[in-house]
């Protein structure tokens, strides 16, 4: 049986409670995009519509649900090699300083398509001598259920179509029999990556400093202020004269000082 409408009063109760919570901002537009994402859940969990969901999710013993509607209402499409032009700038800039400590950080990086990618360039790089061994990469997510799947590293062969076949046989596994169809990263690459969840609209922990900061696709669920802060408090983590990546029609957040833009999507933090 179909849901009732999500109503407006309860809509706006949501959002409410999703911006003083997690910082995510919905516009009225976006009412019917919200209700189709989590109408099936919530006919999944037996409830009665919309405002027993919210009644849920804003309770304190609501079993975990809150984060579910998190997941539910923030994850996007992702792939490996994602706007290639931000991984050939990346691989540019290290070829010309050949860095032989290298740490980069994945700060929204979802079921981890992002992170991957850039262990397989890095992996790439050093195997040529054109960065030293000693690199790593943290992926953090405010969602726990994409990073237990990115600390498996299994993805359907489709989410690495941009990957090259010379680093597909590098660096996956091909599943096979019960398994066809799914590719893993190799261990050797996973070891590179370590995950853990964070909440870009708290305070942040002293995580770096990193020589690169991939805040891609995640600003366009926050509203101006939450993203200038969100940039900001990302930013001291950020070593001077390191590179800045955003998603290329996200654009420069506004009031945020102390980047260079270099290209679509991609800043160079000021003062090296």
């Amino acid at each position: 049986m179909p849901l009732q409408e999500l109503h407006e009063d309860t809509y706006l109760q949501l959002a409410e409670l999703m911006h003083a919570s997690v910082g995510l901002s919905f516009s009225t537009a976006k009412k019917p995009l919200i209700a189709s994402r989590l109408a099936p859940r919530i006919q999944r969990l037996g409830l009665s519509g919309y405002e027993a969901y919210v009644d849920l999710i804003a309770g304190c013993d609501d079993g975990g649900e809150f984060q579910m509607a998190v997941d539910l209402l923030t994850t996007n499409e992702t792939y490996f090699f994602r706007e290639p032009a931000h991984f050939d700038l990346l691989e540019s800039e290290l070829s010309r300083t050949r860095p032989q400590r290298l740490r980069l950080w994945s700060a929204a990086s979802s079921f981890g398509d992002e992170a991957y990618s850039l262990s397989m360039l890095l992996a790439d790089m050093q195997q040529t001598g054109r960065i030293g061994a000693d690199w790593s990469i943290l992926g953090t997510d405010i969602s726990e259920r994409v990073l237990r799947s990115a600390v498996e590293g299994i993805y359907p062969e489709d989410r690495l179509r941009h990957v090259t076949p010379e680093r597909l046989k590098r660096y996956c596994l091909r599943g096979s029999e019960g398994s066809a169809g799914l590719v893993q990263v190799q261990e050797r690459l996973r070891e590179r990556v370590r995950f853990g969840q964070l909440n870009l609209c708290r305070p942040v922990e002293e995580l770096g400093p990193f020589d690169a900061v991939f805040l891609r696709n995640v600003l366009i669920y926050f509203d101006p202020p939450t993203k200038q802060a969100v940039v900001e408090r990302v930013l001291t983590q950020l070593r001077p004269g390191g590179l800045f990546f955003v998603g290329t029609a996200e654009g420069r957040v506004p009031g945020v000082r102390g980047l260079t833009p270099i290209a679509p999507g991609a800043f160079r933090k000021e003062g090296a």
